[in-house]
């Protein structure tokens, strides 16, 4: 975690200049807003907003451009809080996410690139979704930080057969969810830290390992996106030797309570998934998985 960096300016100007942010955004700027970020042509913003709407645990939508084209404004999606607040003076969407993804056609053309100025046009349409990164620094406070952010990784991340609530030509469309790791006495204190934090993603939407199967995870220890889950010891988290033990003892109680369980939330990498499944047609560019654009407002202003 790079601690010299500590308000969403900083952030983004590393972003912008040398692109530093390896393993991702996930404790920069402690206590700043993270966003998801999804560019479209205009056509389809009134489908992409009302999937929004309608799915608001993984889509949940902070601001979009202020106008068609705009690269430095947004306007606001959230009650009492103004886009100058969200995104301020000097910001370029095009170049300050440390990285991005640019799909042609529905199919990805480019990974990881540093800038999307090339790609950009006085037709596009940027949209910021929360992400789960703001409510990390509320968890560390009462110490129970992210394993992740403890490892210098990248939260995995898993594609789910959950079905999103279409919209327009968003049909099919599967939540993604991201994972962090809590023994199991410790979700009821997880859920109540996150559950205020509604414009990014809140309270995680299942725990356990029948939420692996509910949520259709092919592989808890090889997610789709991000890192693979690591202990504190660099091992893997759910090892075979690990799931053989918990079945051991999984009518001690005490057991039971210390044992480390995924605890899975909506993550923004969703609309990416409805981007791919839904057929569009021109340049649609997004972030880099678990690489955000990082914001002025602070994750209080979501919370109050």
């Amino acid at each position: 975690m790079n601690t010299s960096i500590v308000t969403g300016q900083q952030a983004r100007l590393v972003s912008r200049n040398n692109k530093s942010h390896k393993a991702g955004t996930s404790g920069l700027a402690p206590g700043y807003l993270q966003a998801n970020l999804i560019i479209l042509p205009s056509r389809y913003a009134n489908d992409f907003r009302n999937l929004c709407a309608r799915n608001p645990v993984p889509c949940p939508l902070i601001a979009e451009s202020a106008t068609k084209g705009c690269d430095n404004a947004v306007i606001s999606h959230i009650d009492k809080v103004r886009g100058d607040e969200i995104l301020g003076e000097g910001c370029d969407i095009r170049r300050d996410a440390p990285h991005y993804m640019v799909y042609k056609d529905s199919k990805l053309e480019k990974s990881h690139c540093n800038d999307v100025v090339a790609e950009w046009t006085d037709d596009h349409v940027a949209f910021l979704i929360g992400c789960s990164y703001s409510f990390e620094t509320a968890l560390a406070a009462v110490g129970l930080p992210p394993r992740q952010l403890l490892l210098g990784r990248n939260v995995p991340m898993y594609r789910t057969t959950l079905r999103l609530c279409p919209s327009g030509v968003f049909q099919g469309g599967t939540y993604v969810v991201s994972m962090r790791p809590y023994k199991r006495r410790d979700v009821e204190r997880v859920r109540e830290i996150t559950r205020r934090f509604g414009a990014t993603h809140g309270e995680p939407l299942d725990w356990g390992w029948e939420a692996v199967e509910r949520l259709g995870i092919r592989d808890i220890d090889g997610p789709e996106w991000g890192d693979a889950p690591m202990d504190v010891d660099g091992k893997r988290a759910f090892g075979e030797t690990k799931k053989q033990k918990r079945s051991e003892n999984k009518d001690d109680k005490d057991e039971e309570d210390e044992e480390e369980i995924p605890v899975f939330w909506g993550c923004g990498v969703t609309p990416q998934e409805a981007v791919m499944r839904a057929g569009l047609e021109g340049v649609v560019m997004a972030h880099a998985p678990g690489h955000m654009l990082v914001l002025d407002a602070r994750d209080e202003d979501l919370a109050r």
